[in-house]
């Protein structure tokens, strides 16, 4: 590496600071002398907080102004969730790498440790995702599921305020922050499909910058790319944004690539789930099919309804 300092930039939130601080220590672990700076940015999602993430545009929120300081200079690397990426880039940046992913699955945390089948009839459930929200409801028609903004500690303390019964929360920021013990239950894939690219994290840079490039390569899990490469062609083939009842989750054994995508109204009336198995040599691919069998088996009318009742 021919340089001696980098920015990372990263949203303030404390599991953003914990993603990029780790990115830090790997990085100066690697290359001794370097020293790494992170710059704290503040993105419209978060300043936006008593809103559903919905109503206020589905696409960049967590990610614009961390990428208008790449395109500026301010900073060398940004450090993102991949779940809050937008399927499409804007030209001169890429993704160049995608260390291990951490669990994927979502978990429910509820007052008095409840599991989901214990809820009581008509408990109130918070979460800010439309996709949670609808596959929550496909289980438990019941619920009263009410947006949840906020970072995590700002949830959980409502959830002990009392204002929810219980919330959902991404188990991968559970633990990243110390607070598995406040989990409740998880919630199993074949249960509650993840968000595209859960659980992981993407170094985002400028196209041109080779060398930062290549000094990162040593970050990038393989399987993990290829996971969420296929699950972000299947969202993008939806033409879906993040505030969209999609979800999918692939996984790598040997040369295979198995994924599992789902489709739901938002009230979770209707469903529609499908699996692919394909090779690890196209993960595009694979994601490209498997969403144009579920639009084929009704996913482009769900899809037709949800837009035109979040209008």
């Amino acid at each position: 590496m021919g340089f001696k300092r980098l920015s990372i930039g990263t949203r303030g939130s404390k599991l953003a600071l914990w993603q990029s601080e780790w990115v830090k220590v790997k990085l100066e672990e690697a290359y001794p002398g370097l020293n790494v700076e992170l710059v704290r940015i503040k993105t419209t999602g978060d300043k936006i907080l008593d809103s559903p993430l919905s109503k206020i545009g589905g696409k960049g929120l967590f990610v614009k102004e961390i990428e208008d300081a790449l395109f500026s200079g301010r900073i060398d690397l940004a450090v993102h969730s991949m779940k809050d990426v937008p399927v499409q880039l804007p030209p001169g940046l890429v993704l160049c790498c995608y260390p291990k992913r951490e669990e994927v699955r979502d978990a429910l945390v509820a007052r008095n440790n409840m599991k989901l089948h214990e809820l009581p009839w008509g408990a109130k459930l918070g979460t800010s995702s439309l996709r949670r929200a609808a596959q929550i409801l496909h289980l438990r028609p019941d619920l009263q599921v009410q947006s949840l903004r906020g970072n995590v500690d700002t949830r959980l303390r409502k959830l002990d305020e009392g204002q929810y019964d219980a919330i959902i929360l991404a188990a991968a920021g559970l633990k990243r922050l110390g607070l598995e013990h406040r989990i409740s239950q998880y919630l199993e894939p074949d249960e509650v499909l993840p968000a595209i690219g859960q659980g992981a994290l993407g170094l985002e840079v400028r196209e041109d910058d080779k060398e930062m490039i290549e000094s990162l390569s040593f970050l990038n899990h393989v399987a993990t790319e290829l996971a969420v490469k296929a699950e972000r062609a299947f969202l993008r083939k939806l033409e879906g944004g993040c505030q969209v009842p999609i979800a999918a989750y692939a996984t790598v054994h040997n040369h295979t690539l198995n994924l599992t995508g789902m489709v739901a109204e938002l009230d979770g009336s209707r469903l529609v789930k499908g699996s692919l198995e394909g090779p690890t040599e196209d993960p595009e691919l694979t994601g490209t099919r498997l969403a144009e069998e579920l639009l084929e088996r009704g996913a482009d009318e769900i899809l037709k309804k949800v837009y035109e009742d979040m209008r």
